[in-house]
C-alpha cells in the first residue's frame, strides 16, 4: 500500500512542477532515454536522500537556506546553458555524458522540493522505507515521462538556440522562484 500511495502522489505532486518542465527542456536537446535514465537517477538518489536523511537534516538546516542554495544554483545553470553556446563540441563532452548531467540536475532541483518532502513524511507514517522510495521515484519518473516526450516533439522542430535561451530563461526562473521562497521563508 506505501508503495501505491507514493507512486501516485507524487505523480500527480510532480505535474506541471519545475522538475517536470526541466525535463522538457532537456529533451528538446537531449535524447529522450538519456532524459529518463537521468531522471531515474536523479530520483532514485534525491528520494534516497528524503527517505534516509532528509528529515534529520531539515532539523539543523532549515528549509530556507536549502531554497536559497538551490536558486543560486539554478540561476548559474542558466548562465551556464547560455555559456554552452560559445563551446566547441569537443569542450562539452567533458561535462560529462548526458545522463549524468540530467540525474545531478533533477538531485539539485528536488533538494527541499514539495516531492522530496512529500517523500520524507510518507515514508516516516508509512515506516516502510524501501516501497516509499521505489513508489516515489516512479512516480516521478510517470510524470516526467509526459514532459520528456513534449520535449523530444519540440526539440525536433524548434532551433538550438531557441531551446538554449528557453531552458536558460527556465533555469533563471526557478533560481528566481526559489530565491523568493526561501527569502519570504516560505515553503
Amino acid at each position: 500500500m506505501a508503495f501505491v500511495k507514493a507512486l501516485i502522489l507524487i505523480a500527480v505532486a510532480e505535474m506541471g512542477d519545475k522538475t517536470q518542465l526541466l525535463a522538457l527542456a532537456f529533451a528538446a536537446r537531449l535524447r529522450p532515454e538519456h532524459v529518463l535514465g537521468g531522471v531515474l537517477i536523479g530520483a532514485l538518489a534525491n528520494h534516497a536522500l528524503a527517505v534516509a536523511v532528509g528529515g534529520a537534516a531539515l532539523l539543523f538546516i532549515p528549509l530556507g537556506w536549502v531554497k536559497l542554495a538551490a536558486g543560486l544554483l539554478f540561476i548559474g545553470f542558466g548562465a551556464w546553458t547560455l555559456r554552452g553556446d560559445r563551446l566547441s563540441g569537443k569542450e562539452e563532452k567533458k561535462f560529462g555524458h548526458p545522463i549524468l548531467t540530467v540525474a545531478v540536475s533533477f538531485f539539485i532541483a528536488e533538494m527541499g522540493d514539495k516531492t522530496q518532502l512529500a517523500t520524507f513524511v510518507l515514508a516516516a507514517e508509512a515506516r516502510a522505507l524501501v516501497p516509499v522510495w521505489i513508489g516515489s521515484s516512479l512516480g516521478m519518473v510517470v510524470a516526467d515521462s509526459v514532459a520528456i516526450g513534449a520535449g523530444a516533439v519540440l526539440g525536433r522542430r524548434l532551433p538550438e538556440r531557441s531551446i538554449k535561451v528557453g531552458a536558460a530563461i527556465l533555469f533563471v526562473l526557478f533560481g528566481l522562484l526559489l530565491l523568493q521562497e526561501a527569502l519570504a521563508g516560505g515553503s
